[in-house]
């Protein structure tokens, strides 16, 4: 059973979901997104990110695996898809523990990859589509 539940309606909803988002779970760092291909977990993120004030443009690291981005306050926030990893290995060479434990923004994007690494305290989030276009959030 979910500990919360988002809906979003359409994309002019984004911006107000992503807020609500924050605001819920402003304790957490880890964010770990879980949805089919096309369900909306860059989407989202991108949402979170303008919500924080990002200065950088974000975009989906699918192939640099990790994007760092900068706020108006200087913080940190990382953005990762694992999608194109093949083992848990590759993770560890990219130091994913270092980025887990440096107490900073952390978007994941297809985590499954690497959940056994995901520390207690990592927010999940399960992103799925409705009929109508919208988007679910599942957050556990």
């Amino acid at each position: 059973m979910p500990k919360q539940t988002l809906y979003i309606r359409n994309l002019e909803s984004l911006p107000e979901t992503a807020g609500e988002f924050l605001d819920k779970n402003e304790d957490g760092r880890i964010f770990a997104f879980f949805g089919d291909l096309g369900s909306g977990k860059t989407t989202f993120i991108k949402a979170l990110c303008n919500e924080l004030d990002v200065i950088d443009i974000v975009s989906s690291p699918t192939f640099s695996l990790i994007n760092e981005y900068r706020n108006e306050a200087g913080d940190t926030i990382y953005h990762m898809d694992f999608y194109r990893i093949n083992s848990i290995n590759e993770a560890l060479d990219i130091g994913i523990e270092d980025y887990l434990t440096a107490n900073h923004y952390c978007f994941i994007e297809w985590p499954e990859k690497i959940e056994n690494l995901l520390p207690n305290q990592t927010t999940y989030v399960k992103i799925t589509e409705d009929d109508q276009k919208g988007r679910t959030l599942e957050i556990y």
